[in-house]
């Protein structure tokens, strides 16, 4: 395995299939056509990276960080990030099928128009997030601190959204046909609306 810690570099067409990521520290390098299936990384930083057309099948990413990267056609089938840390990253025509996040801080990060149906993400922060036109139909997206989000067009039609912060959802610009919500949120979503929600007896 080629290793590009420390200073600007290139990666291309490497075959990284299964290796352990754990503790190293990437900055301003660009990945193109790495294959990084199956691997784990605990604790690894990767700032202001570039990934093209990379392979994250069935990769375990455990307190690790992707600082203000670009990912551009990468696959994340299957992939797990837990606590992982992606503030101000942006994916562009990646792929996520049956991807799995848990928890992390995934704030100001632009998931604009990606389909997001077959993933999952719980608890994690994403603060000011870009969804935008997100394609989100039956996907999981519980207890996420979605505030001050941009969700204008996204799809979340039969997604289960129990405990995340829909405070910035306008419904009448989303996609929430046969959406999950808790008591809560469905008080949010109607204040929302302009309704006003009451006692039965109120005079």
């Amino acid at each position: 395995m080629s290793t590009a810690g420390g200073g600007a570099a290139d990666v291309r067409d490497e075959d990284w299939y299964g290796d352990d990521l754990s503790g190293q520290r990437h900055t301003g390098v660009t990945f193109s056509r790495v294959d990084l299936s199956e691997t784990t990384d605990d604790g690894a930083v990767f700032t202001d990276c570039v990934f093209r057309d990379c392979r994250f099948t069935l990769s375990r990413h455990t307190d690790a960080a992707f600082l203000n990267c670009t990912f551009t056609g990468c696959s994340f089938a299957q992939a797990v990030f837990t606590d992982c840390k992606l503030v101000g990253s942006t994916f562009d025509r990646c792929t996520f099928d049956l991807a799995t996040v848990e928890g992390g801080d995934w704030s100001f990060v632009v998931l604009r128009r990606a389909d997001l149906s077959r993933a999952g993400f719980t608890g994690a922060r994403m603060r000011e997030a870009d969804l935008t036109d997100v394609r989100a139909a039956g996907a999981t997206l519980r207890d996420l601190d979605l505030s001050a989000a941009q969700l204008s067009g996204a799809d979340l039609s039969g997604a289960d959204l129990r405990g995340s912060d829909l405070t910035a959802l306008d419904p009448r610009e989303v996609g929430l046909t046969g959406a999950r919500v808790d008591g809560g949120q469905a008080v949010v979503l109607v204040t929302a609306l302009g309704l006003l929600v009451g006692p039965e007896d109120d005079r």
